[in-house]
């Protein structure tokens, strides 16, 4: 999910703009709308995993395996175009990025057997794993104020309304292992086209080939706050990664829900009140962010562990809602932290870093637990294991925040809100 600013910095004088362009402000607001598309598309899948079980009949463990597939193509991908978009512009790399979305939306809607989403996943991974810098830092490019927020807002609100707009077509609408795909695809050609017609914000620079070496690296000076922010990163999307893969049959076993409807309303209830505290809480300070995300996520997975313990689905919800407002104040606070401190050409790269980790946390967690569930058979004991382990993360994010960050300020490193006062 993703990403505040780090400096304000003016567009370059000679940026290359074509006969028929969007404006600054639209390119902003069409950049946040690839970002929302782009991970609504990544969580639609979840209502539709209890549809593909029945159909061809799979385990906890494949539907975490195709889940994570996703996450680690998209690493992968990461770590190779991480950095191409401040060498090549990020036109070129959102275009092609948003065009094998298409491509993958078509292999979902013809989809016959598991192989065929996996292959799908991995198209996803690969889209989103080029694209993700690039959007990130296209919007800072546009508009550094408000692009910290939207670089928060937009990943959570596209996960929740993905989660909920495809649970509520399994629910209700004719063939929606089709009807999904398909609006996801008119949107993703759409966006293609509105980019075609965007000013590109960077200039070209040598280095694109070199670029693509791999190389997983922050700058000297974002390295503090990013041992700081690692755990609440890791804490926040773990439960992200568990919420997409495994909560549609947790809350079936438990609470004999539909599996499709409910688990989507669940993915949209978590990353909905993320959204939700990203914006009410952005005059907050990097430290105050982690800290209050710290302990959202842990008084948040200790009340999941009670809802499961006594089988209350309004508890259920409720300290979802609460484990989301951790999530999203902890992943805003941590990335804030760790950009304050990086220039304008480091943006992608930093991003990059966080993104890392972030899907990493994402993937092999619901992986590990999708495995212990399938060999024990124990889905309800495997989800109370998972909310402890995050309960361990949260206090030490709690800890490493405090004193991390205060370190940082010590050396009189300026928070990112001090350096956007500083340039208005």
């Amino acid at each position: 999910m993703t990403c505040p600013a780090a400096t304000v910095d003016a567009l370059p004088a000679s940026v290359s703009r074509p006969r028929f362009t969007l404006s600054r402000p639209a390119s902003f607001l069409l950049l946040g709308s690839i970002t929302l598309s782009f991970l609504a598309g990544a969580s639609a899948p979840t209502p539709l995993y209890p549809v593909y079980q029945r159909l061809w009949g799979f385990s906890a463990i494949e539907v975490a395996a195709v889940f994570a597939s996703y996450a680690v193509v998209l690493l992968a991908t990461l770590l190779v175009t991480g950095r191409l978009s401040d060498h090549i512009g990020r036109r070129p790399v959102v275009i092609a990025a948003a065009l094998l979305q298409l491509v993958a939306m078509g292999v979902f809607a013809a989809a016959d057997s598991v192989a065929a989403l996996y292959a799908g996943r991995i198209l996803q991974g690969i889209a989103t794993g080029a694209a993700v810098a690039a959007l990130g830092a296209g919007m800072l490019d546009f508009d550094p104020t408000r692009g910290t927020m939207a670089n928060a807002v937009a990943p959570a609100l596209g996960t929740a309304t993905g989660a909920l707009l495809s649970g509520l077509m399994v629910r209700y609408l004719p063939q929606p292992t089709h009807l999904v795909y398909a609006l996801l695809a008119a949107v993703y050609l759409l966006q293609a086209v509105g980019v075609w017609l965007m000013p590109e914000p960077v200039r070209r620079r040598p280095g694109a080939l070199a670029s693509l070496r791999p190389r997983l690296a922050a700058p000297q000076a974002t390295r503090g706050a990013l041992r700081a922010a690692v755990p609440i990163l890791v804490a926040g999307w773990s439960v992200a990664g568990f919420y997409a893969s495994l909560v549609p049959a947790l809350v079936r076993k438990t609470f004999g829900l539909d599996a499709s409807l409910a688990g989507g309303v669940a993915l949209f209830m978590l990353a909905g009140s993320a959204a939700v505290a990203v914006v009410l809480l952005r005059k907050a300070s990097e430290q105050r962010l982690m800290t209050i995300g710290a302990a959202a996520l842990l008084a948040g997975m200790a009340g999941v562990l009670a809802a499961l313990e006594v089988e209350s689905m309004a508890a259920f919800f409720a300290a979802t809602v609460l484990t989301g407002i951790g999530f999203g104040s902890g992943f805003q606070g941590g990335v804030r932290a760790v950009l304050a401190p990086a220039s304008a050409a480091e943006r992608a790269g930093v991003l990059a870093v966080v993104f890392v980790v972030s899907y990493l946390s994402m993937g092999l967690p619901a992986v590990a637990a999708g495995f212990v569930a399938a060999r024990s058979g124990n889905l309800l004991g495997t989800a109370i294991g998972f909310a402890a382990v995050v309960i361990a993360l949260a206090l030490l994010a709690t800890v490493r925040a405090t004193g991390a960050i205060s370190a940082l300020r010590a050396r009189k490193v300026p928070s990112l809100r001090t350096r956007r006062e500083r340039t208005a």
